[in-house]
């Protein structure tokens, strides 16, 4: 096989699902498809709200399926898709049993927060690939999903830039081998803000991601860091690492998207632009590379790559993930839904951002803790950190 072909053995055209197929990642996940249309077909799309996208992603593509979350929507959905011959369904059940149907080869679980974890689920039980980008489902059950993967022989690739490139770094090494990951960050919009200075940050503010585009809950998540203490639960069980042994450092390039360190001190790092089309490209593709039609990146741009360590007394929502995730149990379940509670509130408004990381430490202290936890646990310490939350929050207004 030339170099640069595509192996046709695995890659009969694949059937893809996207759960979320309006947001950032969904939107650049059909860039992928249409670039490559010989090989891969969208098949199912889903979104929470905005029919409007989605009716047109399903002229453009015509899937077998699309489900909009939030049924109000439903009817004006089925009117603009009456002429096709696209299934159009409504409703959180509709989207999970969507990421099980057998025409679905691979799901792109794009979708945001605690509501991507019952669709994933489905796809593990129905031995689906499962490129994910929806880290909320193993920072919430890590622990639930890892036992699942097993029972199901279904597969997990990783979406976001910084698992894809310790995946990468870790193709054709052992375990055994690897001795670190170093979970790189771009330190967000605030990362040269003092303390003082973030009491008054607005969501404007907030929202302007010096690299990345994305929706405005990651975003938010990136300004305060937390988004960095997701993706080390989310590495922890990837990747089979204790949290000991995750390390994060800024780099404000956003080139190196990660690196692991080997027993020997060797160190591999993956570099690449700023542009969440090659991951969700390698994860598609597997174990193929598919070809860009964009640049790629010229180091000669860069004068420097710095690296510093992250501040954890500024944001502090990093450091109660690392305590989160190393008491364990139901713990990360709660702080995922007290985060999304915060996260909600700052964005209507309603709390400052300095009040976010002291309402995730409230909803924590106050939230029931469970050691041993299975799904029906997670699902009840999901509803019962949320009403706490809501409560709670109640002394920030």
């Amino acid at each position: 096989m030339a170099a640069g072909e595509i192996n046709n053995e695995y890659h009969m055209k694949r059937n893809i699902a996207i759960l979320g197929s309006t947001g950032s990642i969904g939107t650049q996940t059909l860039d992928i498809i249409s670039e490559n249309p010989d090989i891969l077909a969208a098949t199912v799309l889903t979104a929470r709200r905005n029919w409007q996208l989605l009716a047109e992603q399903a002229k453009r593509f015509s899937p077998v399926k699309v489900v909009i979350g939030e049924e109000e929507y439903l009817p004006m959905l089925r009117d603009a898709l009456k002429d096709t011959n696209v299934t159009v369904e409504a409703g959180a059940d509709a989207i999970a049993e969507a990421a099980a149907m057998p025409e679905v080869d691979t799901v792109v679980t794009a979708m945001v927060g605690y509501s991507g974890l019952i669709p994933t689920i489905n796809a593990i039980k129905a031995e689906k690939r499962i490129a994910l980008a929806n880290k909320e489902t193993l920072v919430v059950a890590g622990e639930v999903i890892t036992r699942l993967l097993k029972e199901y022989r279904a597969e997990i690739l990783p979406v976001d830039s910084e698992h894809s490139a310790i995946f990468q770094c870790l193709m054709g090494e052992t375990r055994a081998q690897a001795s670190k990951i170093i979970l790189t960050a771009s330190g967000g919009p605030f990362r040269t803000k003092n303390l003082g200075e973030l009491e008054n940050v607005t969501v404007a503010d907030a929202l302007r991601h010096p690299n990345w585009s994305m929706g405005a809950k990651v975003t938010i998540d990136s300004a305060s860091m937390m988004n960095k203490g997701f993706e080390m639960i989310e590495a922890r069980w990837l990747f089979d690492f204790q949290p000991k042994d995750i390390e994060i450092v800024v780099h404000p390039q956003s080139i190196v998207h990660s690196m692991v360190e080997f027993v020997d001190g060797s160190i591999k790092a993956q570099l690449g632009t700023p542009d969440m089309r090659i991951p969700i490209s390698l994860a598609l593709g597997y174990p193929d590379r598919l070809p860009s039609p964009r640049a790629g990146l010229t180091l000669s741009q860069y004068a420097s790559l710095t690296f510093e360590a992250p501040d954890y007394d500024k944001f502090p929502l990093l450091k109660l993930a690392f305590e989160a995730i190393e008491e364990g149990g139901n713990m990360p379940c709660i702080l995922n839904a007290a985060n999304e509670t915060a996260v909600d509130a700052f964005l209507h408004e309603k709390i400052r951002f300095v009040y976010m990381p002291r309402l995730v430490r409230d909803v924590m202290d106050a939230t029931p803790f469970i050691r041993d936890v299975n799904l029906e646990d997670l699902v009840a310490t999901n509803a019962e950190a949320l009403r706490i939350a809501e409560e709670k929050i109640k002394k920030y207004l």
